[in-house]
């Protein structure tokens, strides 16, 4: 009964075992639900511990009681165990607790105490086994979360880079047709991926106008052709996008693909926009070689191409001219309407430049307001004469900025190669000689370059940083000439005129060193230093003279000006009123509403303001209307002359007394030097005269000393002008009677001259006089003093170009270039 009951227990559980085995599968993946790790342990244990234990347990029984042998139970048991190993493959918690259930089984079937402790073994073997096999799980999850971002955010990166169409990618397969292009470049290329696939990969890019090519885009195609061709590998290939009326440009990089057997499959590769780059590095190379503002060439490009002419093969392909071209009263423009308006007028100068010049030649801005002009080939000078004279006339005509009308003119200096130069740096030297030449003879003009320009320019430099010194050292002195009422012929105030005493050449004319003053930027610097000193000398002056004091355009557009005309006032105690500043139309190249600011400002402090020089500038009188004037100097140059015969300049003057007259406002006549002139200003209605009739310029010492006197001014002087003078030192051989006598010529005019060298010669005896080579002229002495006579020419003597006597020109004078209808090119003198 036992037996049989031991039999039915062994077969029950053995079934039981076999339909909880069934559900090993769901456990199985109940397993890896998500469940919490309890509850699986649990599972597990009753659907896979329980049978394989019950499985165990039954077969052990049996072959414990002889009903099957031994060794077909171990097989047995072997073959399930592998069955539920092959089960739960993967899954290493029902695995181990099969595995432990049944062999653990089987020993409690023989030894219950043995069962009891192979399960504690095993089931502690287990939960080690299973929380390592946890962690390595965990770290396999993370590993493979951690490589699924990376994937998921390289897909991303690689997206977002092709649809922002800066890069993009291809694939080819290995006859070069398109498999996969990003689909940004397809919308480029106004196509669909779909429509570019089966297509060669060339054509997206533009290779078929490599007649029209530059060499880098058709070297590019070549290279493209040639990787493909080779199967080998490139990058950062420059091409081209076939795009129609859009210029972009590609950087592509691509390498072979091969498979597993090493047979070639196609291209795979990417590619990036480098149109901005190449827009950018375009634009950089402009910048180097062209002017941003006006876009002619920049100083190295004119270089660049000067030098490519210098050093050509062939000796004839080497002559070229360079023209410098300076433009006058740009700094004034500059100071009255600032500088925007003076890019504008650098603009309008470079397009005239380029329209004259055409495809004749380079033009080029060197910086500011320097221009450069290269003429390639043998030109000859009247012809050059001739393209100079073309240059000065359209750049002096008027120019419109902001409303404004503007007058500016222009000097050119030009040098020839290989006649003055075989090297880019003395043909420009020497350009620059000229240039200079041309500005020192008035302006508005050109001049070819002369060997002798070296000297002058080296003169120009010495004599700059003499007054440099003179300035720092207390070398210029201001002399004063007295201005004279008419009405009652005294002394109402003095004009302050800048003098400098040189220590080795003496005084040194204004003409002369006050466009060195300009050019160097002193001209401030000595407009301040003179209005200082002439208040401190003004202080020591009685009460009711005044002191006019020059104002240049400069000082004028410098907002500063009231403040030092203030501090100069109050730094010497004087009544404002007592301070005449003369202004001279210059000032109104460019009415703006900065001028009238400044005159406000000066009339608030209560000095009087002079209209300088009136009736030479090249202004309107529409300014008189608003500057608020008390006085107006006529020009000397319209006293010269004026009681000549056929002379209009009478009629200028009572022209400009009566406008005065009739806007409240004094005149002064400038230049007064003979008792006839005095008259007829006098007549005219001249409240004031200045000049030489009543007082050279006299020290500041001098003046004291003349006001000391009394303020009374008496003229004296001839009673008419004699012809002009010319002072000279001339060598002459004068023939009388068939006998020579050498003497000295000590000054010249028209119609006579001073000669020293001979004694007791009766007044009327006539001489033959060589005054130079080939050149006599006839002359009757009128008087002799000591060994002094003064002779009257026959006829009077021609005058040059310059109002000097032709005669007596001086041996180094430069010829003026001449332009090929023999028409002498000359351009008015610097007035002082």
């Amino acid at each position: 009964a036992n037996r049989a009951f031991s039999d039915l227990a062994s077969s029950l559980v053995a079934g039981t075992a076999t339909v909880l085995t069934l559900g090993a599968l769901a456990i199985g993946r109940l397993d890896h639900a998500g469940h919490g790790t309890s509850k699986r342990v649990g599972m597990v244990v009753a659907m896979i511990g329980v049978p394989m234990f019950g499985y165990g347990w039954a077969i052990a029984h049996w072959a414990q009681n002889g009903e099957v042998p031994w060794l077909q139970a171990m097989a047995v048991l072997v073959s399930v165990g592998l069955s539920a190993t092959i089960i739960q493959s993967g899954r290493l918690l029902g695995l181990l607790c099969g595995q432990v259930a049944m062999w653990s089984a089987i020993t409690c079937a023989i030894s219950p105490l043995g069962g009891l402790l192979a399960i504690v073994i095993g089931g502690a073997l287990g939960t080690i086994a299973y929380q390592r096999q946890l962690e390595i799980d965990l770290a396999e999850s993370m590993r493979l979360q951690e490589a699924a971002r990376q994937q998921m955010r390289a897909q991303e990166i690689l997206a977002d880079y092709e649809e922002t169409g800066q890069g993009w990618f291809w694939e080819t397969d290995r006859r070069g047709m398109i498999l996969y292009v990003s689909a940004a470049v397809a919308e480029l290329l106004r196509r669909t991926p779909e429509e570019l696939q089966g297509r060669p990969l060339t054509d997206l890019f533009q290779i078929e106008d490599k007649a029209e090519a530059g060499p880098s885009e058709s070297g590019a195609d070549r290279t493209l052709t040639f990787h493909l061709t080779a199967r080998s590998s490139f990058s950062d290939l420059v091409v081209r996008a076939a795009i129609k009326g859009e210029e972009r440009w590609w950087a592509i990089t691509g390498r072979p693909i091969y498979d597993t057997f090493d047979n070639f499959q196609g291209f795979r590769g990417s590619g990036a926009d480098l149109t901005q780059q190449k827009r950018t590095q375009e634009h950089v190379s402009r910048l180097a070689h062209f002017d941003s503002l006006t876009g002619l060439s920049n100083r190295f490009f004119m270089s660049q191409s000067l030098e490519k002419i210098l050093i050509a093969p062939q000796v004839r392909q080497r002559a070229c001219a360079v023209l410098l071209i300076d433009l006058d009263r740009f700094k004034q423009v500059n100071d009255t309407l600032g500088h925007p308006a003076g890019d504008q007028l650098l603009k309008q100068v470079a397009q005239r430049l380029e329209r004259g010049v055409g495809s004749a030649g380079r033009v080029g801005r060197l910086g500011g307001d320097e221009f450069q002009i290269i003429l390639p080939g043998r030109i000859e000078r009247p012809m050059l004469a001739q393209i100079a004279s073309h240059i000065i006339e359209s750049l002096s005509q008027s120019y419109t900025l902001d409303g404004s009308r503007v007058m500016i003119g222009a000097s050119v200096g030009i040098a020839i190669a290989p006649d003055d130069g075989v090297t880019s740096e003395a043909l420009i030297r020497n350009a620059d000689l000229a240039l200079y030449a041309a500005k020192d003879g008035g302006r508005g003009r050109f001049h070819f370059y002369a060997p002798d320009l070296h000297s002058d320019a080296e003169e120009r430099r010495k004599l700059e940083e003499d007054l440099r010194d003179a300035l720092a050292h207390g070398q210029l002195e201001l002399y004063y000439q007295p201005v004279v009422q008419t009405t009652t012929e005294r002394i109402t105030g003095f004009e302050a005129l800048l003098r400098w005493h040189h220590p080795e050449h003496g005084f040194i004319s204004p003409e002369k060193f006050i466009p060195i003053a300009e050019e160097a930027g002193l001209i401030a610097q000595i407009g301040e230093w003179a209005l200082r000193q002439a208040c401190m000398d003004l202080a020591r002056w009685p009460g009711n003279v005044r002191v006019a004091v020059n104002v240049s355009a400069l000082q004028f557009a410098n907002p500063a000006l009231p403040g030092i005309v203030t501090s100069a006032l109050a730094s010497a105690g004087v009544n404002p009123e007592r301070l005449e500043l003369e202004i001279t139309e210059s000032v109104f190249i460019n009415d703006d509403d900065g001028n009238e600011a400044m005159f406000r400002a000066l009339k608030r402090i209560g000095v009087r303001l002079a209209l300088d020089d009136f009736g030479t500038g090249y202004s309107s009188l529409g300014y008189l209307k608003k500057a608020p004037f008390d006085k107006i100097k006529i020009d000397q140059s319209f006293v010269r002359g004026a009681t000549q015969d056929g002379s209009r300049n009478g009629a200028i003057i009572a022209s400009i007394v009566s406008l005065a007259e009739a806007l409240d406002m004094e005149t002064t006549a400038e230049g007064v030097e003979t008792l006839d002139e005095l008259d007829l200003v006098r007549l005219l209605g001249c409240s004031h005269v200045q000049g030489y009739i009543y007082e050279r310029p006299l020290s500041a010492l001098a003046a004291a000393d003349r006001l000391s006197s009394g303020l009374v001014a008496i003229a004296r002087g001839p009673r008419a002008a004699r012809a002009m003078r010319q002072s000279i030192l001339r060598r002459v051989v004068l023939e009388h009677g068939g006998q020579t006598y050498e003497a000295n010529v000590r000054n010249i005019s028209r119609t006579g001259a001073l000669v020293e060298g001979i004694r007791n010669v009766p007044g009327g005896t006539v001489f033959r006089i060589h005054v130079a080579d080939e050149q006599v002229v006839t002359a009757t002495a009128r008087w002799c003093e000591d060994d002094r006579i003064g002779v009257e020419f026959s006829e009077p003597l021609e005058l040059d170009e310059t109002g000097r006597i032709a005669i007596m020109s001086p041996r180094r004078q430069r010829p003026a270039p001449v332009l090929p209808t023999g028409v002498t090119i000359e351009a008015p003198r610097r007035r002082a």
